[in-house]
């Protein structure tokens, strides 16, 4: 296996560094680069280097109320205190996601569970956690929109790839694949879907209505 090839790619990893990426699809390159320290201090120096751009810039003239306007700010947040939301019940989740609501698990099939990890959306696209037993598989399917998955632990294989802890796939509507668990352990993911996965076949689009992630 190339692990280059299940990192995240150049235009999002710009994307994110710039602060450019969908919330939904941020929680997961956040929670791949955890398990990818180089690709993370990468990113940190992309990060870096966008701030010396901004400092570059010629500033420009404020407008004649902005003083009082952000006067007027710091009165109505005066004493505001920001505490961080509660760990959630999942220890064995990487750091960005810990703090992040969990919904409750849904049965969707043999051997399959997802779970909505609340909060981060971006139109139809949202974050889940999605847990497959031991040589189980996925129905086959495309995707509406993109799909990023992160593997949280354990792993699955597609018709021409594997996917380990750590790795990253990056699906779209020209993706039609079939994860299949191929380690001893529940292979956990997490995954920023945009709009619903669609089943292939015509098993698939006769369960397609009740298939709903």
């Amino acid at each position: 296996m190339n692990a280059a090839r299940h990192t995240v790619s150049d235009e999002r990893l710009l994307a994110y560094a710039a602060g450019a990426l969908s919330p939904p699809e941020a929680v997961v390159v956040a929670a791949h680069l955890s398990f990818r320290p180089r690709t993370a201090a990468f990113a940190r120096r992309l990060q870096a280097v966008g701030g010396h751009m901004l400092r570059e810039i010629e500033p420009e003239p404020m407008g004649h109320d902005a003083l009082a306007r952000v006067l007027a700010r710091t009165e109505v947040d005066a004493g505001a205190t920001e505490t961080p939301p509660p760990l959630n019940d999942m220890p064995q989740l990487p750091e960005p996601l810990r703090r992040l609501p969990l919904g409750p698990w849904r049965w969707m099939g043999p051997g399959v569970r997802v779970r909505d990890v609340q909060g981060p959306r971006d139109g139809d696209c949202r974050v889940i956690l999605l847990e497959i037993q031991p040589g189980c598989t996925t129905p086959r399917h495309t995707h509406g929109g993109v799909e990023l998955t992160c593997v949280l632990t354990g792993a699955y294989a597609t018709e021409t790839d594997r996917f380990d802890v750590g790795d990253l796939e990056e699906a779209d509507h020209q993706t039609l694949h079939q994860p299949r668990v191929v380690s001893d352990e529940p292979c956990l993911c997490v995954a920023a879907l945009d709009g619903q996965i669609q089943l292939d076949g015509w098993l698939g689009r006769l369960l397609q209505p009740f298939v709903r992630l």
